[in-house]
């Protein structure tokens, strides 16, 4: 009863806040402008992914004040990351950060988690486990890092990135309490319930952006609550990066594709495959949904089955093959046709 209260106060917070946070940046005329590497047509206020930091962080305090059993090195590790991604974020929302200073933000924010976490656990791959010691700790850095940037590449269209977080989560949840770990689905629990509460205002149509503040913040959240998952039971970790397929499969194609052509990685685009699929639909709405289907019909249960016992690796590749073909036919970092 006592998580049921919080995550509906939390999701009742989120959404007052993005209302008087779409009042502060129509006020100062804080507005995505569309250009020709947007895919949106309307000046759009930008900036309330802050209501989803905000919540999702009072709620991380409550629970902890309120004898929910939050183990320090989580609590501390969320604070502390999430925090410092999100101011990043806000300043670089309200006036640009050089890229240099903002990934150096973005290092020190995972080194902070991973500081806090332990680095990552040994995994069995193939039937042998394996102790990747301090490469552990560079290799869970680069996947943090990669996972908010990627985050922030994938809020393109409306509502994509709540989706997608809601769903990742609320499957996260439902992997704790399948694996008698139901105890550690108050924070995924906590997190889509914030979205859900920005998501009101974000759907298609939106009434106000996500923001940095908001992407990178969810990216790096999502990103060591799948590593705590880790050291709770390596299938989890498994199960997690499942649940994230849609977003590191089409960003991760694009990405290569777009390296592998020469060209400038930090110039902004709309090559990713779900702008080309909103372009084709000719809205947002449809490839919004899509994502929503994918995750819950298809990525869901083969997460269920790795946690249930079924080969991590092979539970991955399973998932990640139809999204890589997705990717190919939706022209995923192709450059754009005039």
């Amino acid at each position: 009863m006592k998580v049921m209260v919080l995550i509906v106060a939390i999701a009742v917070v989120a959404w007052g806040l993005t209302a008087l946070l779409r009042r502060y940046a129509l006020a100062r005329s804080l507005m995505d402008i569309p250009n020709a590497r947007s895919s949106h047509t309307q000046p759009t206020p930008r900036g309330g992914g802050v209501a989803i930091v905000v919540a999702f962080l009072l709620g991380l305090c409550v629970a902890s004040a309120t004898g929910l059993d939050l183990p320090a090195e989580i609590y501390y590790s969320l604070l502390g990351s999430g925090a410092a991604i999100a101011l990043l974020g806000f300043l670089d929302d309200h006036g640009h950060i050089a890229a240099r200073w903002r990934l150096l933000g973005h290092f020190a924010a995972a080194a902070w988690a991973l500081f806090w976490l332990g680095g990552l656990p040994p995994l069995v791959m193939v039937g042998h486990s394996i102790d990747f010691g301090w490469l552990g700790y560079l290799l869970a850095s680069l996947y943090l890092v990669w996972l908010l940037n990627l985050y922030n590449f994938m809020d393109g269209i409306d509502g994509i990135a709540s989706i997608e977080a809601i769903c990742v989560c609320l499957g996260g949840a439902l992997l704790y309490v399948l694996q008698g770990h139901a105890d550690a689905a108050v924070l995924p629990l906590l997190l889509s319930f914030a979205v859900a509460g920005f998501l009101y205002w974000n759907f298609p149509p939106a009434k106000i952006f996500m923001g940095d503040a908001g992407s990178g913040f969810l990216g790096i959240v999502l990103g060591v609550l799948s590593l705590q998952a880790a050291w709770i039971d390596q299938s989890l970790l498994w199960g997690w990066l499942i649940l994230l397929g849609v977003f590191v499969v089409d960003a991760t194609f694009t990405l290569l594709r777009r390296l592998l052509r020469g060209d400038k990685i930090y110039e902004a685009h709309r090559s990713h495959a779900y702008q080309y699929a909103s372009r084709q639909f000719g809205r947002h709405l449809p490839v919004t949904l899509a994502v929503a289907a994918i995750n819950l019909c298809w990525l869901l249960p083969v997460a269920v089955w790795v946690a249930q016992g079924g080969d991590g690796l092979i539970g991955l590749l399973l998932a990640y093959l139809p999204l890589i073909a997705l990717a190919i036919k939706f022209r995923a970092g192709e450059l754009e046709r005039r």
